[in-house]
């Protein structure tokens, strides 16, 4: 066995455990479904309510690693070096080792495919300096986009009492990496990546097991819950949704397939309609909020 799959074992049996030292608050139940297109909010429920983004938080490290790679800041070879303060972030990483290298490809796929902390570290230090540098550009965009009630205080989605968001903010920022970074956003499709000899899967199952499902990101920890943002296509009609704060994974998945089964249906219309999703930094807001 290699240093690196050893590494990666033990990275993932102490998952286990380190999710279950940060418990926080109860995590609040919330719900968001939008039509990609045209930006009419499907179904919602506590969608306005504040929540822990958990690993969802990676969505805006990713969105400024699109942003920098489109105006030169990167590229996809380029090396990144893991701090120390990378390395430390269990518990699923890369797990290459303090002062080694990884190219931008694989950080990105790292994150994209194994939610991998140590990797949004390194787009954040890379980036912004320092984790607090970059948690407030990652802040300034979200409000740029209209995720007015969001706020990012580190790269990853590790817990933080002060880093919160909302089920609408969320949909917003997948309609808007969709929207702004199209050929980028297929990586979210992947369900698995080779990374140093080693294949890697995925753990969105949804991507497994719904047809139209390609994407894009989950999270966990104890005071987030089960979160999940999605997006899907069926006959031609895109929709991202958002489910946050379920008690298992399988919940949280059963109830994502349910809001796309009702939302993606030839009968299902919106529940409110919206400013057009298209517009740069539109917002999706409802008449009459469903709680």
């Amino acid at each position: 066995m290699t240093k690196t799959t050893s590494r990666l074992v033990a990275t993932a049996l102490s998952s286990f455990f380190l999710m279950g030292a940060f418990t926080q608050v109860q995590a609040g139940q919330a719900s968001f479904v939008v039509d990609a297109q045209s930006g009419q909010v499907l179904e919602g429920s506590n969608q306005d309510d504040l929540n822990y983004p958990a690993s969802l938080t990676k969505m805006m490290t990713l969105y400024l690693a699109f942003e920098a790679l489109h105006d030169g800041r990167l590229n996809w070879d380029q090396k990144l070096t893991m701090s120390e303060n990378a390395e430390s972030k269990e518990p699923f990483k890369l797990a290459v080792g303090a002062g080694r290298k990884v190219t931008l490809r694989e950080a990105v796929e790292g994150i994209v495919v194994l939610s991998a902390n140590d990797a949004a570290v390194a787009i954040a230090e890379q980036l912004g300096g320092s984790e607090q540098v970059f948690a407030k550009a990652m802040t300034d965009k979200a409000h740029q986009l209209g995720m007015k009630d969001t706020v990012f205080k580190n790269p990853s989605g590790l817990p933080d009492p002060e880093q919160v968001t909302t089920a609408r903010d969320m949909a917003t920022l997948g309609v808007s990496l969709m929207r702004d970074f199209p050929e980028e956003f297929k990586l979210f499709s992947m369900r698995g990546f080779q990374f140093r000899g080693m294949k890697l899967r995925g753990h969105n199952n949804l991507m497994y097991r719904y047809d139209g499902v390609d994407g894009i990101k989950t999270g966990y920890t104890d005071a987030s819950g089960y979160n999940v943002v999605t997006s899907a296509l069926k006959d031609g009609r895109r929709v991202v949704g958002v489910v946050m704060g379920e008690k298992t994974a399988s919940i949280r998945d059963d109830k994502m397939a349910s809001l796309l089964d009702s939302t993606l249906s030839p009968s299902s219309t919106a529940t409110a309609s919206t400013t057009p999703g298209s517009q740069p930094g539109a917002t999706m807001t409802d008449s009459q909020p469903t709680k």
